[in-house]
């Protein structure tokens, strides 16, 4: 006998982006939490200009030194390392779970099935495919702009994604 859902089928779901929002916001934190070694500190940064209908480029302080920091709002991971900064994917490209920053600069890690990247995002070892996906990133003074809507994957544009960084 097939299985029927119940007419109430479609309100079991009402809060479901909600909670998708929530969650989203609870595993950028817990990332920051769980990579405390990466580079010192991890932060959550805030985004400096917000983007309207949240589409759009989005602007950052100039990170001071060595480190990331995490927008969860925006799904932005900023790392400054060996004299570059990076904007990446919050989501590992393998399935879309959030990554997390490992301890004593060691890079990052998706807590789903494993896979590490170096801190320029480069893949190292799991099941991922790929290298984390790098955002469009410019320098204005000490203002950094990234584009969360227009990622570079390693595979499909090798030149842009191997240029997404900021030389210091």
């Amino acid at each position: 006998m097939p299985i029927v859902p119940p007419d109430n089928s479609a309100s079991a779901c009402d809060g479901c982006t909600a909670r998708r929002a929530f969650l989203r916001q609870s595993l950028a934190t817990g990332a920051a939490l769980a990579g405390w070694a990466l580079f010192g500190p991890v932060s959550t940064v805030q985004a400096l200009e917000v983007r309207p209908g949240g589409r759009g480029p989005v602007k950052y302080p100039l990170p001071a030194a060595d480190g990331v920091s995490i927008d969860g709002t925006n799904e932005v991971i900023l790392c400054r390392a060996g004299g570059e900064v990076f904007a990446f994917a919050l989501s590992c490209p393998h399935q879309n779970t959030a990554l997390k920053v490992l301890p004593k600069g060691a890079g990052f890690q998706c807590p789903r099935h494993k896979s590490k990247y170096q801190p320029n995002g480069t893949f190292v070892s799991g099941r991922a495919t790929r290298n984390m996906d790098r955002l469009q990133i410019t320098r204005d003074g000490n203002t950094l702009t990234v584009d969360p809507d227009l990622a570079f994957e390693s595979d499909t544009d090798p030149a842009r994604w191997a240029a997404a960084s900021i030389k210091l």
